[in-house]
């Protein structure tokens, strides 16, 4: 077992999975950062984490890749951000325990709650990061 320490109380880290999970159904859009505009990936990553935490997190994917100490998903819990994409990634959530992670897909699409074992997010190359 490795230890990844996080800037995250217990209470946060619970209090930033149950505020992603209450956006579930919010429309998507690119550069999107509110409920009332809609959310992109790493907006609705920021717009959670500034409402739970004292530390807001970058705003772009490739600033999440480098955020935080990285982690095995082994060690996943919740809060933490689960980052896709091969050399530099190109997608971001929050995750929410069982396997599970609340993102903001892509175009046309709402935030939604997804399963890291899904037959498409278990085929992508992923990285977990620890705020």
């Amino acid at each position: 077992m490795i230890d990844v320490p996080s800037r995250l109380s217990d209470g946060q880290a619970s209090n930033v999975a149950i505020h992603a999970l209450g956006l579930v159904g919010t429309p998507y859009r690119y550069g999107g950062n509110t409920p009332e505009g809609g959310f992109d990936c790493s907006g609705l990553i920021g717009y959670v984490y500034r409402g739970e935490t004292d530390t807001p997190p970058p705003r772009t994917v490739a600033q999440l890749s480098r955020y935080g100490a990285p982690l095995p998903r082994s060690e996943l819990r919740t809060g933490d951000l689960v980052l896709f994409g091969s050399a530099v990634p190109t997608h971001a959530g929050i995750y929410v325990g069982n396997n599970r992670f609340v993102h903001a897909p892509s175009t046309g699409g709402t935030v939604r709650l997804d399963s890291l074992d899904g037959p498409y997010w278990s085929r992508q190359v992923a990285t977990f990061r620890r705020p």
